[in-house]
């Protein structure tokens, strides 16, 4: 194991996080306003988790984002932090969340956010 290993893997070697990169455009959607738009979207499957999209920092409207001091852990990807945004009226608390420092094993999810579907108005895949 490497020095910033997932210790998850310890007791669940069989456990997978796989990222790819998604070929279409992908869109969130908040109070009517673009939050992302982006082709640069990764897919990521986690084992006995539903398929995420993760977003670059970069094509997020991260001035529509209020940093929160949630956090969680996850022995796989590492420490996630919270991100609550504002937009055309709306707020969502904790909307996204990312892995700043990921495990290296989940390292493609460092500077992505990931939106849960339930707390945007829209998450469009063409």
């Amino acid at each position: 194991m490497g020095e910033n290993s997932a210790p998850g893997y310890v007791n669940k070697p069989d456990h997978a996080v796989s990222a790819a990169p998604f070929s279409g455009r992908v869109a969130v959607l908040l109070g009517g306003k673009v939050v992302v738009d982006t082709r640069s979207a990764l897919q990521v499957e986690e084992t006995g988790h539903g398929m995420v999209f993760y977003f670059p920092k970069a094509d997020i409207r991260m001035d529509l984002a209020v940093a929160g001091d949630a956090t969680s852990y996850c022995p796989f990807k590492g420490q996630a932090s919270y991100h609550t945004f504002v937009a055309g009226g709306r707020r969502s608390e904790n909307a996204a969340w990312s892995y700043d420092a990921p495990y290296d094993e989940a390292l493609a999810l460092k500077d992505h956010l990931a939106f849960y579907p339930n707390r945007v108005d829209a998450i469009r895949v063409e």
